[in-house]
């Protein structure tokens, strides 16, 4: 319902206006003129739902990886159905993300560029900051330097610092009487000077391709546009994917059973090798330490026919299990080959009892052991959160601050550094035998909400929520 709900942007009376104005073209229809077969993986597509300035569906862009000639890219599409494309702090962050995933895996960016440029009421948590608006143009100019292709389309109002954006990428495209490109607007020159110019006369397709050189393209038509991005893509000798001509073994089990295996109880653990056997090419896993620490899975399969190493919680990561993760991690480095973390972990007691002293660091310096080894390990690792990700857990199987490729949720995942349902008390300072008990219920109702995959993506600490069935896939 969620996704059903982002897919019509700001809204069927904001699409209708949009694409009767001009004859403009929804951002959904123009990634289906440029991609290949108009299929692609959308990334973090709740983004921006029920934040505290507002519902920002999708954070007003859409950002996704597709093939375009063949070649991977990444791309990112300004949605001017909502806010009139003006760009929220959630947007910022969303676009910072797709740079980062073409610069990690040296993808070619698209940018079709439809904005109203910073949302002013917010420009203290857009503009000044390192990783905030003008981080997109410092990207740009790195990506270049790096070798990584930029490339643009103007298809709607592009003002303010959305300006940089086509500019600052190596060619550009704009469509006649659509495309719009200028730092201020009629209305603000109207404002300082009293003078009335035109969109068209101040920063239209004809000016920029004919007298200022801004853009490299010019279209009558978007269909013409996504044409010519299509023929530049072509010619910027960036080799496209090989066309993988064998067949993989499918798993022995439905991955479509994934739906039902999906863990709803914390309070107990799933046997991750049902898991597995619906998620790996014809379900034949090696197992590595398969007899010890056996509350951590670990070993080697293949992935529509790619060689990972899995890495997969199979209850608390206890002392021995988190050697094993160590000691394989370093496995997979050297050998370079990727890494599969499947993340469910166990939620422990907010105040464990009976536990030693020495269990307690034999624990915490195993962990330290696992922590160091996945943050060194030079090969690409993605993480899925399958079930519970809890406290230190996190770290060690790869959590968003352990820099995964990619982090994906399961619509039933909860991610938080406690389980409010673990919660008897809630210690006061100077007097830690008083409980609380409205202060506890506020405190378990923050806990849970803030723990919910939805809660999660909306603020872009993951790459999107996915459905179990296609783990596989994506």
């Amino acid at each position: 319902e969620l996704l059903e709900r982002v897919r019509k942007g700001g809204g069927e009376n904001a699409i209708l206006r949009h694409t009767q104005r001009n004859k403009k073209l929804f951002v959904r229809e123009r990634l289906k003129l440029l991609l290949d077969d108009g299929s692609f993986l959308e990334l973090s597509p709740l983004a921006g739902l029920n934040m505290p300035y507002g519902d920002v569906p999708a954070a007003g862009c859409l950002t996704g990886i597709g093939k375009i000639c063949g070649i991977w890219c990444v791309f990112m599409g300004s949605d001017a159905t909502v806010k009139g494309g003006t760009i929220y702090p959630i947007g910022v962050k969303k676009q910072l993300r797709a740079q980062e995933i073409a610069m990690e895996n040296r993808l070619l960016s698209v940018h079709l560029v439809d904005s109203g440029g910073a949302f002013l009421p917010l420009q203290s948590e857009l503009f000044p900051d390192k990783l905030h608006g003008g981080r997109i143009f410092y990207n740009e100019a790195i990506m270049s330097a790096m070798g990584i292709p930029q490339v643009a389309v103007v298809c709607g109002s592009c003002v303010a610092g959305g300006a940089y954006v086509p500019t600052m990428a190596e060619e550009a495209v704009i469509i006649d009487k659509i495309g719009t490109l200028f730092l201020a607007g009629p209305p603000l020159v109207k404002a300082a000077t009293g003078e009335y110019v035109s969109p068209e006369d101040l920063g239209g397709a004809k000016l920029h391709s004919q007298v200022s050189g801004c853009t490299d393209h010019f279209a009558p038509s978007e269909k013409e546009a996504y044409e010519c991005i299509r023929n530049v893509i072509s010619t910027l000798n960036y080799d496209p994917v090989p066309e993988e001509g064998t067949e993989h073994d499918r798993p022995l089990y439905s991955s479509e059973e994934l739906l039902g295996l999906a863990p709803r109880d914390y309070r107990c653990t799933l046997p991750v090798k049902l898991i597995l056997s619906r998620l790996v090419d014809g379900s034949r896993f090696q197992e590595f330490k398969a007899n010890y620490g056996t509350t951590l899975v670990t070993g080697f399969g293949h992935v529509e026919g790619h060689l990972v190493g899995i890495v997969a919680n199979n209850g608390e990561l206890a002392h021995d299990a988190a050697l094993k993760g160590s000691h394989f991690v370093q496995l997979c480095g050297q050998r370079g080959i990727p890494i599969l973390f499947l993340q469910n972990t166990a939620p422990q007691p907010a105040e464990p009892a009976n536990i030693s002293q020495v269990w307690h660091i034999h624990l915490l310096k195993a962990q330290a052991s696992m922590m160091a080894a996945v943050a060194c390990a030079a090969v690409p690792k993605i993480t899925i959160v399958i079930g519970g990700c809890y406290g230190s857990d996190s770290y060690v199987m790869c959590g968003r601050s352990f820099s995964p490729n990619f982090l994906f949720l399961w619509p039933n995942a909860r991610v938080a550094l406690v389980d409010s349902t673990h919660f008897s008390t809630v210690p006061r300072a100077g007097d830690s035998d008083c409980t609380d008990e409205s202060e506890l219920k506020q405190l378990k109702a923050k806990l849970e909400e803030e723990s919910s995959a939805f809660y999660s993506s909306a603020r872009l600490w993951d790459d999107g929520i996915i459905l179990p069935q296609n783990t596989r896939k994506v």
